[in-house]
């Protein structure tokens, strides 16, 4: 697909890995692209991850070099009026690198014949495409996920601005969708819902009747993911006298007041913090669990999740899922259909519906397989992909 650039903030990013699933998979497909990031990944990307993909990145020089080359390339006169005019008007106001990204970034995407970018999040990399648009022409589109909507940056150039100006804006829920529509109705034309997507393999054997069975989550330790709740859940089955361990795979800024809550509790030989994991680590430990937890919650801040990729993993692996009523989840759980749904902040629902699938492990099993059913049906990256291609073909042809 020749005239196509994608441009990151950060790529490859070690908790992102269904930017490197979409990117690889549009490969896979036969679409040739060259990808920008702007910054350099600070930790070690997945070790299955592709090192010829990974080694093909592009990463924009430190500041005071692309300050140096933007000056230069003023001084020759090779850049665009509108882009100098900018430049000098916004001098060094918020986000001003944003400005000199573009002015940096975009002769080198004319040069070689790209007409269209997409960017993921609307964060970074969206706004430097928006400049990049006012001053080369190119047209862009964006790939909206969740606190970069549900509780957008502040910035002059910001959110309702990078939607109206974009050509494009992919989300990835119905949820997603009808939360902008609400807000920028004037642009729902160009709003199109395409699922994040995993890769569906065989059925794991999966054994739900072991004298310990493995209860999983997986996500940053973060305040939205409602960890907290799930350890509270915990000592709630342990004197209830449940036979279980739970294991959480992750790492993040709550961790050490998550180990303090476990240790309060006396859950050190039932709870366990492993830190984070590649994807071969997470896929071996989707293998041997018996039920998947992930207990969401609205931040004080407003922040949430929308549709975790870790949910679809867990749905294509054939487990159960606990998960909350919350955002785009019930598009991926059904309740009592292929998991069990919950509200918010309910430690009792959530020890309740764990407490169900560990008593009742045929139950389980029906509802990870009917689970792995719609994962294959909804949620296949070569399917989810394609369609995000026929998207792009309208900007850049076939």
């Amino acid at each position: 697909m020749s005239g196509l650039a994608y441009l990151f903030e950060r790529f490859p990013a070690f908790g992102q890995t269904f930017c490197y699933r979409e990117v690889a998979e549009l490969k896979r497909q036969g679409c040739d692209f060259p990808i920008f990031s702007i910054r350099k990944p600070v930790a070690h990307w997945h070790d299955n991850w592709d090192s010829r993909l990974t080694d093909s990145v592009q990463y924009l020089p430190p500041e005071s070099e692309l300050l140096d080359a933007v000056e230069s390339a003023r001084r020759a006169g090779s850049l665009p009026s509108l882009a100098v005019a900018a430049i000098d008007a916004w001098k060094r106001r918020g986000d001003f690198l944003r400005l000199q990204q573009a002015a940096y970034l975009g002769p080198q995407l004319r040069a070689g014949g790209v007409r269209h970018i997409h960017a993921h999040f609307a964060g970074m990399a969206a706004r430097t495409a928006y400049w990049i648009h006012k001053f080369f022409g190119l047209s862009y589109s964006f790939t909206a996920h969740a606190n970069d909507i549900f509780v957008p940056s502040s910035f002059e150039i910001g959110l309702p601005q990078i939607v109206e100006s974009a050509a494009a804006v992919i989300v990835v829920s119905d949820f997603a969708a009808n939360f902008l529509r609400d807000r920028y109705p004037l642009h729902a034309s160009k709003l199109h819902r395409i699922y994040n997507g995993v890769e569906i393999g065989q059925p794991q054997p999966l054994d739900h009747e072991r004298a310990n069975p493995l209860v999983l989550s997986v996500g940053r330790l973060i305040a939205k993911k409602g960890f907290g709740h799930l350890i509270t859940a915990c000592a709630v089955l342990r004197d209830r006298g449940c036979a279980f361990r739970c294991e959480i795979i992750g790492d993040g800024p709550l961790r050490a007041d998550l180990e303090q809550q476990i240790h309060s509790a006396h859950l050190e030989s039932i709870v366990r913090l492993r830190g984070a994991q590649d994807q071969v680590g997470i896929a071996a430990s989707l293998a041997s669990a018996a039920l998947f937890v992930l207990p969401s919650v609205v931040d004080r801040d407003g922040g949430m999740d929308n549709l975790p990729t870790v949910i679809m993993e867990a749905m294509a692996a054939g487990l159960p899922v606990v998960a909350t009523r919350l955002a785009g989840i019930p598009e991926m759980v059904a309740d009592q259909e292929t998991g069990r749904l919950v509200p918010e902040r309910d430690v009792p629902a959530i020890a309740s519906a764990i407490e169900e699938l560990l008593d009742d492990p045929r139950y389980a099993r029906a509802l990870g397989e009917r689970g792995k059913a719609v994962a294959t049906e909804r949620f296949s990256i070569s399917a989810n992909v394609s369609a995000l291609a026929s998207i792009f073909g309208r900007f850049v042809g076939s």
